[in-house]
């Protein structure tokens, strides 16, 4: 399968099977915004759970904040957004289109229409808005480039409500808007997108090694998500490619179809964010260490991680075909812990009400467990597992016959199928509870 073909598929069962569809559809769309259908809103939200679980609540030295979108303009001007959140932007002066500059290395004509390109001039991509009933510049307010900033501007807030100790961290998990100039490749580059990120806060001589901690655990959720080693990089950004408050940056890249990209970053942004905070809202943002009586401004490790792209990488590393004789089955082989169904249950036959109340019984003595279990009576149970498998669920349970003893020694189990091998096996309900338990812990 080729890259351009294994992303037109993962596009298509995104939509077909609810997990991601284009924003604005019946109004002709809107270009870099996409919409979280139903099983797109799950799997979500168990990245996201994962992800706090990992880096906030699994740590005592953690806490979370959730800050406005909307924000006093002299934050970003403090942070340096307002003078230099800008890509290299080039218009086409025959068709008017525009590209980023820096995507169209050595390309001297328009990639649409072969016209003349002209100057490349920087575009500032945050979204400008007005707030208040007065659209003049005093009234000029931007939607958040980065979630960054709701953290640096609460940091005296969490100090002085929860006194912690350093090295601490704050953790987010926000939308940010960007006003891209060429959104492409899907879900990868979005005018509105979410990120989960951390600000952790440390001693200047204590940098290096929380850099390495969470570069560690970075690579770990990788792994927790299901994202095979070999397709995660790391690529030592170079001085002269850094953002302006990085002394360190690590970018996390992933094999994507259309090429090795970005996923997340891990940056050291010394004491910039906030020094230039301190600055400009003069207000005294340094750490006073009770035990050695020490006044400092703190240094900041900054673990960022953007959902969507995130969302992308799992769909394309569990996309798989399995030829059978002339057909193809299709499907995700998401890790149990994130699979936004954890198991489905059937009666073999849905006009035999004996059957049906059975499964009825066996999927509530499930859901005990796990309120994640699906139900599913439509069509014959091979077009059943065909779907199951599709959106990514680990396991299918049908209730037959023998569970309600048609085989004596077989009455109370029920069949047990495993997406990855189509492998089945009789199981009672309770060993299906606990295969269940055990694959997604």
């Amino acid at each position: 399968m080729n890259d351009q073909n294994l992303m037109e598929k993962i596009v298509s069962l995104a939509k077909r099977r609810g997990f991601i569809f284009p924003g604005s559809e019946i109004y002709g769309g809107l270009a870099g915004t996409y919409d979280y259908g139903p099983l797109g809103v799950v799997l979500k939200e168990n990245i996201e759970r994962l992800w706090l679980s990992m880096f906030r609540d699994d740590r005592d030295d953690m806490y979370g904040v959730d800050a406005a979108i909307l924000m006093n303009p002299k934050i970003w001007e403090a942070s340096g957004h307002v003078a230099g959140f800008s890509d290299p932007v080039v218009e086409c002066e025959k068709c008017k289109k525009r590209f980023r500059a820096d995507h169209l290395a050595d390309v001297e004509k328009c990639p649409e229409c072969e016209g003349a390109l002209g100057s490349v001039r920087q575009f500032n991509m945050m979204f400008k808005t007005h707030a208040g009933a007065t659209e003049d510049t005093s009234a000029i307010v931007y939607l958040r480039p980065e979630t960054a900033g709701g953290i640096f501007t609460n940091f005296k807030n969490v100090v002085d409500s929860i006194h912690p100790k350093l090295p601490f961290g704050i953790a987010q998990i926000g939308k940010a808007f960007r006003n891209e100039i060429a959104p492409r490749d899907f879900i990868f580059r979005l005018r509105e997108l979410s990120q989960m990120e951390v600000e952790y806060f440390v001693s200047p001589k204590e940098w290096k090694q929380a850099f390495e901690e969470w570069r560690k655990l970075m690579h770990l959720f990788a792994e927790a998500i299901g994202l095979p080693q070999s397709t995660v990089h790391e690529l030592e950004v170079p001085a002269q490619d850094r953002a302006h408050y990085s002394k360190r940056t690590i970018d996390f890249e992933f094999d994507y179809p259309f090429g090795r990209k970005e996923l997340w970053g891990l940056a050291y942004r010394t004491d910039f964010d906030l020094s230039a905070h301190a600055n400009a809202s003069n207000n005294d943002l340094s750490y006073l260490d009770e035990e050695t009586k020490e006044k400092f401004v703190p240094h900041v490790i900054e673990p960022s991680l953007g959902v969507d792209r995130t969302m992308l990488a799992i769909l394309t590393s569990a996309y798989r075909e399995d030829a059978m004789g002339d057909d193809t089955r299709a499907y995700l082989a998401l890790a149990p812990k994130i699979a936004p169904v954890k198991a489905m249950v059937s009666p073999l036959l849905k006009n035999k009400p004996e059957l049906v109340a059975k499964a009825r019984e066996v999927r509530a003595e499930l859901k005990k467990a796990h309120s994640a279990i699906a139900w599913d009576d439509n069509g014959n149970i091979g077009k059943r597992y065909r779907r199951q498998d599709e959106i990514g669920t680990p396991f299918c349970i049908t209730i037959d016959f023998d569970t309600l003893g048609e085989t004596p020694e077989l009455k109370g189990t029920v069949t047990l199928r495993h997406r990855d091998t189509g492998k089945q096996e009789r199981l009672t309900v309770a060993e299906v509870a606990g295969r269940i338990r055990s694959a997604i812990e």
